[in-house]
């Protein structure tokens, strides 16, 4: 009889931060989901319940390595989003939460998109580009002087990409070792 038996492998990761510094450095992806027949809709959550914050961080980073804030309690989490400079977003596709994307507002007047994704059901279908547009705009929508974010190379491999095709611009990039857990049969 075998055993699945996990194991943590060290990986060097890449991270790349990212930046945009007008909003005219926003080239816009739409797409026409409604002739698909898709309801799409992006909105802000006003007051986020800590399970769907957690379902969301949990679902949409699963395959990617998001694991700082899983072992968050239920008062540091609220604590988190209860702070004034921080709005969670979520695209509804068909009824359905389809993604989420976290902003993060500076002293400096700087936005971070400290978050953003699909959950795993809605990748391969073309929202991606469209819902880092939503991200984008909803960054640039106060009086914000920068947009920015970083990705890793455990990211989703095209995630890169799609944010130098919307525009931003890579302004620092740094690596360092993780422990992932991978699963071996004994």
């Amino acid at each position: 009889m075998s055993e699945t038996v996990e194991q943590n492998q060290r990986i060097e990761v890449t991270r790349t931060y990212l930046q945009m510094m007008h909003p005219s450095e926003l080239k816009p992806a739409r797409l026409d989901f409604e002739s698909a027949g898709d309801r799409l809709h992006v909105e802000q959550v006003m007051y986020c319940p800590t399970s769907f914050y957690r379902y969301l961080y949990s679902e949409v980073g699963r395959n990617y390595q998001w694991l700082d804030r899983l072992a968050w309690s239920d008062e540091q989490t609220r604590a988190h989003l209860d702070q004034p400079q921080i709005s969670i977003w979520v695209m509804m596709c068909n009824g359905a939460p389809a993604g989420f994307f976290e902003l993060q507002g500076y002293p400096d007047s700087s936005v971070e998109i400290a978050y953003f994704g699909l959950l795993p059901d809605f990748i391969g279908r073309g929202l991606g580009k469209h819902f880092l547009t939503e991200a984008i705009e909803q960054a640039w929508s106060t009086n914000t002087t920068r947009v920015w974010l970083h990705t890793c190379t455990l990211d989703h491999p095209v995630a890169l990409t799609n944010y130098i095709r919307r525009g931003f611009a890579p302004f620092k990039q740094d690596t360092y070792w993780m422990a992932i857990a991978t699963d071996s049969t004994v």
